[in-house]
């Protein structure tokens, strides 16, 4: 597994990537992605197994952004990951790219679209239940923000995760405190999260968002943690990083500036990649590595295209997964 001083950088580095490709495209949701940089590094970098080259092979780890919005910190992700090339994040919402505003299907690394809040974590429990029909040990996580928490259809997806005992079902709560024009109901608060998700009959985990050491052992607590699902609550601040923005209203789905604010961004965010601490690319996702035999690369490359749905939909009959 990456040493924390290399997730770290992994998670500036998803950072940087999410501040430049929403300010080429002058719109998206930086603030969001910013506040999930931790925990995106830590859990394709260190925790889930699946296969770089391969996102719809079957017994790789499920993955759901239920925040949807934050869309570029995914796609950050999997560039990061080696699936395709980093210069392709600054293509984010233009009208000939597949990296749209929210995640669809149509990408390979997508199993299902995101971006009506509430939703993800019912797609969560569905691919769970299969997986257990299948007799899969894939697990599944989901990423949800806290403001989408006030949606009933999260809680009628907790009642029957619960029911059904989903205990390869791991939720993680980016609790970063901030909606669309106000604080959360919560705020910071994670002791009334905790409550309810154990009322539902979670194991339920707080934790600070921003510590990796912390995020790491609840990762390792919820794949220990047998008959129920986990609930994550990370208390992180919005626009983490970035001191001008972090913690502040006023910025949901607001793009910096290329002129002026993003300069100022990325330059802060580059003074905190720690010197020395990067692995080689090969070695950026060790447990997968070490769980999942992977085949040897073909040649030439299987998705050499620019747009990625091209390589995919080549392959889609036969490469289309439950």
């Amino acid at each position: 597994m990456p040493s924390i001083p290399a997730l770290a950088n992994i998670a500036t580095r998803l950072r940087i990537d999410s501040v430049r490709s929403t300010s080429e495209a002058g719109s998206g949701h930086p603030t969001t992605c910013l506040s999930a940089a931790e925990i995106v590094a830590a859990l394709f970098f260190a925790e889930m197994r699946y296969d770089p080259r391969d996102p719809q092979r079957a017994d790789n780890d499920r993955f759901v952004l239920s925040k949807g919005h934050a869309a570029p910190i995914l796609y950050a992700a999997w560039a990061e990951a080696g699936l395709f090339p980093r210069a392709d994040l600054l293509k984010l919402r233009k009208i000939d790219s597949d990296l749209e505003g929210h995640p669809t299907p149509r990408l390979p690394f997508v199993d299902v679209a995101t971006g009506s809040l509430g939703q993800g974590l019912c797609a969560g429990v569905g691919i769970a239940l299969n997986a257990r029909r299948i007799g899969s040990g894939h697990r599944t996580y989901v990423l949800l923000g806290d403001g989408e928490s006030a949606e009933g259809a999260v809680w009628e997806a907790a009642q029957m995760a619960s029911f059904f005992g989903l205990d390869s079902l791991c939720g993680i709560t980016d609790v970063n405190g901030l909606g669309q024009s106000r604080a959360t109901p919560f705020g910071h608060d994670l002791g009334p999260l905790e409550t309810r998700w154990r009322a539902f009959g979670w194991h339920a985990i707080a934790i600070d968002g921003h510590d990796l050491g912390q995020v790491l052992a609840a990762l390792d607590e919820a794949r220990r943690t047998a008959g129920r699902p986990t609930m994550i609550l990370a208390r992180t601040l919005k626009g983490k990083g970035v001191s001008f923005i972090e913690g502040k209203e006023g910025w949901h789905g607001k793009p910096l500036k290329k002129t002026d604010e993003m300069p100022r961004a990325l330059a802060e965010l580059e003074g905190q990649l720690l010197p020395g601490a990067d692995v080689p690319l090969a070695h950026a996702c060790p447990t997968v590595r070490r769980h999942l035999p992977i085949p040897p690369p073909a040649s030439p490359c299987p998705h050499p295209h620019t747009r990625l749905a091209t390589w995919w939909r080549r392959g889609r009959r036969t490469a289309r997964r439950c």
